[in-house]
């Protein structure tokens, strides 16, 4: 074999040598590149559901914290209103004074030639045009000039009906605010003092009775003391 024809097989020899290098190489690289794109997408699938279970458990907390708060203040809501409700079936049940600021006047009693028989409430001195509160919730029985039926002497006057049988009176009022057969309650502004009817002075006249008419008071300051009244 000439040394033309050797050449000729060394080369070609060298060129499939190479391709089949070449070719394992891009196969490697092929595989290779397959893996890590493999390991990229799983990675990725990790972090994506990392990130989804986070973001659901930031809406869940947020919600059960929106969802305490929400209840936190529906209960101080039926607290604030159930307190209000106690406060008032507990003033309901109380007694008050007539009037807020006052002088002691006359007492019950007392006898003087003012009266035709011994004084029969305990008078209050206030200005002209102070408020009057019934002393108690009730059913007003009397109300009007002439003492509401009493007789002139208490000017303009109103009688209120309470529960176990017991009455106020509020006399020589200049006006009243209430009406028979209206239901009032504690506190409730019933009319304005004044000084009418037999009166010397502006003042209120209160009575405490064991019925709707003169000649039933029994001592009002010793009552209201002992139904837990300042006075």
């Amino acid at each position: 074999m000439s040394k033309f024809a050797i050449r000729r097989i060394e080369k070609k020899s060298a060129v499939r040598t190479r391709a089949a290098v070449m070719a394992a190489g891009i196969g490697v690289s092929v595989a290779l590149g397959a893996g890590v794109a493999t390991a990229a997408g799983q990675s990725g699938d990790v972090a994506l559901t990392g990130l989804t279970s986070g973001f659901e458990a930031a809406v869940k907390a947020q919600a059960e914290a929106q969802q305490k708060a929400a209840d936190a203040e529906k209960k101080a809501a039926e607290d604030k209103k159930r307190a209000a409700q106690e406060a008032a079936e507990a003033k309901a049940r109380s007694w008050v004074k007539p009037v807020d600021s006052y002088t002691l006047g006359a007492s019950f009693g007392l006898a003087g030639s003012h009266w035709s028989h011994n004084h029969s409430g305990q008078d209050f001195v206030v200005p002209s045009g102070t408020a009057v509160h019934a002393a108690h919730r009730g059913t007003v029985v009397k109300a009007g000039p002439n003492g509401g039926g009493d007789g002139p002497a208490y000017g303009n006057a109103i009688v209120i009906q309470h529960d176990g049988n017991t009455y106020t009176q509020y006399a020589h009022l200049s006006g009243i605010e209430v009406h028979v057969g209206q239901s009032v309650e504690t506190g409730q502004e019933i009319g304005r003092s004044g000084s009418t009817g037999n009166s010397t002075g502006p003042h209120l006249h209160f009575e405490e009775r064991t019925g709707p008419d003169y000649g039933m008071g029994v001592e009002p300051l010793k009552f209201l003391r002992d139904h837990g009244v300042s006075v």
